[in-house]
C-alpha cells in the first residue's frame, strides 16, 4: 500500500492530466466517430452519387478511431502504469508502431483528397473524375494501400529483443528513427499542408463568389453546406497536426509535458468530426436527432394510417 502511494506521488499533477485526458480522447473519440459512421450510413447519405465526398467521410471517421489507439494510448500507459507496449512485446510494439504511423498518414490523405474533390465540385459545372463515387473508392483503396506498403517496414524489421531483454523500437540492420520521424513530418504534415492550402484557398474563393454569379446548379448550392463544413474541419486539421508532429520531430528532448500537450491538442483534432458535423451541417444534425429519438419508427407507422383513412373514405 506504501509503495503504491509513493508511486501515485511522484507522478506530477500535469503527467496525470496528460494521462487521463489521453484516455477520455479514447472513450469520447470511439463513441463520437462511431456515431459519425452511423449517422453518415442512414438512408439520406446512401445516395452516395450525389455527394461522393461522403465515401471520405466516413472512411475518416474509422482512421480517427485508429488514431486514438496507437501512442496516444500509450501516453495514458505509462504514465499511469509504467507500462509501454512498446515494451511489452514483439507483437504490440510493431503494432502500436504501425498503427500509429499508418492511421495518421491515411487519415491526412483522405483530408487532401476531400479538399481536391470540394475544389473540383466547385469550379466545374459538371462532374469530375474526383466527384464519381466509383473513382473515390478507387482513391481511398490507393491511399490505403500506399499507406500499408509505404510502412511496411516497420511490421517487417522494427522492435526486436535485446540481450538484456529489453525491446527495441529499432530495426536490427537500419535505424528507423528519427529518419522516420522526418518522414512522417513529410508524408502526414508538410505536403497535406500545402496541397490543402492551395486547394482550400480555391474552394474558399468560389464560396464567396458563389452568390454572384446568375447561373449555378441547384447540386452545387445543396453541397454548398457540406463544402462549408469540409473546409473547416481541414482547416483545423492544419492548426491542431503540426505543432505537435514539427516539436516531435526536432525538439524530442524537450519539456515531455509540453510534447505530450502538443500531443492533446492533435489526439483532440480526431474526435471534433462529431461535433462539427452537428453544428455546420444541418442535414446531419436532423439525422442525429432522427437517430437518437427514433423519429423514423414513428414516421413508418403514419403513412400506413393514412391509407386505411383513405381506404375507409372511399368505402364510406
Amino acid at each position: 500500500m506504501s509503495t503504491n502511494t509513493t508511486t501515485i506521488s511522484t507522478i506530477s499533477i500535469e503527467s496525470l492530466i496528460v494521462a487521463y485526458y489521453a484516455l477520455a480522447l479514447i472513450i469520447v473519440g470511439t463513441i463520437l466517430n462511431l456515431l459519425t459512421f452511423l449517422i453518415l450510413c442512414r438512408s439520406t447519405f446512401r445516395d452516395t452519387n450525389a455527394r461522393a465526398t461522403l465515401h471520405y467521410m466516413r472512411t475518416i471517421a474509422i482512421f480517427d478511431i485508429f488514431m486514438l489507439y496507437g501512442w496516444n494510448l500509450d501516453h495514458y500507459l505509462v504514465i499511469t502504469h509504467e507500462f509501454s507496449l512498446h515494451e511489452y512485446s514483439i507483437a504490440s510494439c510493431k503494432f502500436i508502431s504501425f498503427i500509429s504511423v499508418f492511421a495518421t498518414q491515411t487519415s491526412a490523405w483522405l483530408r487532401v483528397f476531400i479538399c481536391i474533390e470540394q475544389y473540383a465540385s466547385s469550379t466545374r459545372l459538371y462532374r469530375t473524375c474526383f466527384s464519381r463515387s466509383k473513382s473515390i473508392l478507387i482513391i481511398i483503396a490507393c491511399i490505403i494501400i500506399t499507406s500499408i506498403l509505404l510502412n511496411l517496414h516497420i511490421l517487417l524489421f522494427a522492435c526486436y529483443r535485446r540481450s538484456n531483454g529489453t525491446i527495441s523500437i529499432q530495426a536490427q540492420s537500419y535505424q528507423i528513427y528519427p529518419l522516420w520521424d522526418y518522414v512522417q513530418l513529410g508524408v502526414y504534415n508538410c505536403v497535406p499542408f500545402i496541397l490543402m492550402v492551395i486547394f482550400n484557398s480555391g474552394v474558399i474563393y468560389h464560396l464567396i463568389h458563389l452568390r454572384r454569379r446568375t447561373t449555378i446548379r441547384n447540386s452545387r448550392i445543396q453541397n454548398r453546406t457540406i463544402t462549408l463544413t469540409l473546409v473547416i474541419t481541414t482547416s483545423l486539421f492544419l492548426i491542431m497536426a503540426i505543432p505537435a508532429n514539427v516539436a516531435d520531430s526536432f525538439f524530442r528532448k524537450s519539456n515531455q509535458t509540453i510534447l505530450h500537450f502538443l500531443d492533446g491538442i492533435l489526439y483532440t483534432y480526431h474526435i471534433i468530426s462529431f461535433p462539427l458535423y452537428l453544428i455546420t451541417f444541418s442535414e446531419f444534425r436532423r439525422e442525429c436527432i432522427a437517430m437518437l429519438t427514433c423519429k423514423n419508427c414513428n414516421k413508418r407507422v403514419e403513412p400506413h394510417k393514412d391509407i386505411q383513412l383513405r381506404i375507409e373514405i372511399n368505402i364510406t
